[in-house]
């Protein structure tokens, strides 16, 4: 019998044998790449004794056709009531209102974790020599920073009000035609994003993990995160980890916490990919660096991501690219990042079977050449396969 997923009062979460799971099909080829990951999901859980029982819920432009709303009241009800959830992509509404849908329903959920691992497959075009050496999981703080949208409009009497106050109270001489923007990074926001991070690598047996900022020159926002990474080492995981400045890189048998500045970041994991593990980061710094990671396993087309409140146990995996509305109904674009996020969703609930059995057939199905449009065009002797089909055959590869 269908259940939701609830919470134990230990924050372990309660997965039914059938859960209902609220999904959102998405917007532009969220009407492909859905049903072709759905195809799999319930495939890969039925071999492994699973069952889900979807549950639709509207958002994004079928949602506005429907109801006038972009993101109804009863889609944000579902997720949170249900604890977990899967979307396709979204449009962002264009003029006033709700900047991202996407971004809302993180912060409306306080989904401060954006999950986002990164990792090659074998045979799937990549720019760099050698993709292999990929293989990292981004913890990017999704509440905070510059996405908190706390913006005011050059020339409109609320920012010339900011502009005064800044320059009376704090000297601070800003050009009067600017627009305003407001940066906030706590420690509430900081800590809980680290310390989800080094949970993570310590359940999963990772080496690293490393706090990317930007600390050498906002140094009490991005450069407080860094000394707050640190400071939750040593007063909460002292027995099994270490920051670097306590033991010089040589951390023994415990997990090391180090850093790095976000720009060379951005350098090292193309120059040096096999030394970053797990990533713990900053909002903005998370969003360029997870694209950039993606860029080097085959695109943000393949990319899984997930947003995750550990505390409450909600969380909503989710496509990482567009809508791409030009393909849209054409069965035509890779439906891996969708179904690589129910893969994540998967492992969230506990059902590493089945996660697991599906990133073996599409490693398969992959190998074989049996791809998409996107990885056809890069690779010599690929059989070109629509969207649906290569559904198709990773099930038939399951």
């Amino acid at each position: 019998m269908a259940d939701k997923i609830s919470m134990s009062a230990d924050g372990v979460l309660q997965v039914p044998a059938e859960p209902i799971i609220p999904f959102i099909e998405g917007d532009g080829t969220g009407v492909d790449i859905w049903p072709a990951a759905r195809l799999v999901l319930d495939a890969a859980a039925l071999k492994h004794g699973h069952s889900v029982a979807w549950k639709e819920v509207l958002a994004g432009e079928k949602a506005f056709k429907e109801t006038g709303e972009w993101l109804p009241a009863e889609t944000v009800e579902a997720f949170r009531d249900h604890l977990i959830g899967i979307k396709g992509p979204l449009t962002t509404p264009i003029g006033g209102g709700i900047r991202s849908l996407n971004v809302a329903l993180r912060q409306i959920l306080d989904l401060y974790v954006c999950l986002r691992p990164v990792r090659w497959f074998e045979g799937v075009p990549s720019p760099v020599r050698h993709p292999e050496k990929v293989d990292m999981v981004i913890f990017r703080e999704n509440t905070e920073d510059v996405y908190a949208g706390l913006e005011l409009q050059e020339g409109t009497e609320d920012a010339k009000k900011l502009l005064e106050f800044l320059r009376e109270s704090f000297g601070w001489q800003i050009r009067p035609d600017s627009g305003i923007g407001v940066k906030p990074v706590s420690i509430t926001g900081s800590k809980r994003l680290i310390r989800a991070a080094i949970e993570y690598a310590l359940k999963h047996r990772r080496k690293s993990v490393t706090l990317v900022h930007k600390g050498n020159i906002q140094k009490y926002t991005e450069g407080a995160f860094r000394g707050w990474g640190y400071d939750l080492v040593r007063d909460e995981f002292s027995d099994v980890a270490v920051g670097w400045e306590d033991c010089g890189g040589e951390p023994a048998d415990k997990l090391l916490v180090k850093d790095a500045i976000a720009d060379i970041t951005l350098q090292q994991v193309l120059t040096r990919p096999d030394e970053f593990d797990v990533i713990a980061t900053t909002n903005l710094n998370g969003d360029y660096l997870s694209d950039a990671l993606a860029a080097q396993v085959g695109g943000i087309g393949i990319a899984p991501g997930g947003n995750v409140n550990y505390v409450t146990g909600h969380g909503v995996f989710e496509a990482t690219h567009g809508t791409a509305p030009k393909y849209a109904g054409q069965d035509k674009v890779n439906p891996g990042s969708v179904l690589l996020s129910g893969v994540l969703m998967f492992e969230h609930i506990g059902w590493q079977d089945a996660a697991d059995g599906i990133v073996r057939a599409l490693e398969q199905t992959i190998a074989e050449k049996i791809v998409t449009y996107d990885f056809a065009r890069l690779m010599e002797g690929a059989r070109q396969v629509r969207c649906s089909e290569f559904a198709a055959a990773v099930v038939d590869r399951l």
